[in-house]
């Protein structure tokens, strides 16, 4: 069965860093556009970044472009997200998400991880 297992969600002060990490079971990243979602307290889930199955093609939401970075380690199968210049209104719980296409949004899900900014 495929899954993906989540790590790294903490409470950080603002303009902090953290790093999210998601490793699936059951397939290869190389084989799926994986995605990251973020749910804010009270809202709608939306959209934070992507990148294709070779890690040649990357898009992020306006508002995390130039804080955050979508990374493959294809070696140990997994994928990051790295967050820099935190802010209060990036808290939410983070999702990984794996698709087989570059358009629609798939249908395995991470387990989600809780991003708290805040001093």
């Amino acid at each position: 069965q495929s899954q993906l297992v989540q790590s790294g969600g903490a409470l950080v002060p603002p303009g902090g860093s953290l790093r999210l990490a998601c490793k699936p079971s059951g397939f290869r990243i190389s084989r799926y556009t994986m995605s990251w979602y973020r749910q804010p307290p009270g809202k709608e889930r939306e959209f934070v970044a992507k990148i294709s199955r070779s890690g040649r093609r990357v898009e992020y939401a306006p508002s995390v472009e130039g804080r955050f970075t979508i990374s493959p380690d294809y070696t140990n199968n997994s994928i990051y997200l790295q967050m820099d210049s935190l802010r209060p209104d990036d808290t939410g719980v983070y999702f990984c998400n794996a698709g087989e296409d570059w358009v629609t949004r798939g249908d395995i899900w991470g387990q989600g991880s809780q991003v708290s900014v805040s001093s």
